[in-house]
């Protein structure tokens, strides 16, 4: 299937939703209103004539200059009818944007990585909280008005507690101290 179909079918059964189309190398993509994005999504996954079942990436991108600056960017893939497609909406800093993992579970990681990376609040995720970065890191390193050189201070006394992993059974505790399984503890 050729997007052109895709295109002509979200606009037939959601008109208005679209608010442009681009095509670059060999991949399309439809630009959608923000507050739509959602239902468009959900027809591009159960209309019959696009089939799109796997959401293989969320990702974004910051235009600072723009007033709505990010571009937060769904990739889809049909493996039923072997085509793809990119879904993009315009975001502003303050606005908020519906989770897909109700539509694609898979896509719980990928939204927790836009939030951590780019602070774009989605809503109705089931765990959204940060996932690559520290708990107590301060800003979103993906931003384009990140300070090249961090946050400024470092954020931990110790560098070493961002290797810590977290709720470590007694046994690991134990050979992280130097105590061996064989070792007698006083």
């Amino acid at each position: 299937m050729e997007a052109p179909i895709a295109v002509a079918a979200v606009q037939d059964a959601l008109p208005g939703a679209i608010e442009a189309v681009s095509y670059w190398v060999g991949d399309w993509t439809l630009i959608v209103a923000r507050e739509r994005l959602l239902e468009v999504l959900e027809f591009l996954k159960t209309a019959e004539a696009t089939a799109f079942d796997y959401c293989s990436d969320v990702t974004a991108t910051d235009w600072p200059p723009r007033e709505r600056r990010f571009d937060l960017i769904y990739c889809l893939y049909s493996t039923r009818l072997r085509h793809r497609i990119r879904v993009k909406a315009r975001v502003a800093e303050d606005e908020e944007v519906e989770s897909v993992t109700g539509l694609w579970p898979a896509a719980n990681w990928l939204e927790r990585e836009v939030f951590d990376q780019f602070g774009i609040n989605i809503v109705n995720h089931p765990d959204l909280r940060r996932i690559l970065m520290p708990d107590e890191w301060q800003g979103y390193p993906q931003r384009k008005d990140y300070p090249l050189e961090g946050p400024g201070e470092l954020l931990m006394e110790n560098p070493q507690d961002w290797l810590r992993v977290r709720n470590l059974p007694d046994e690991a505790a134990d050979l992280r101290s130097g105590a061996g399984p064989d070792s007698e503890i006083e």
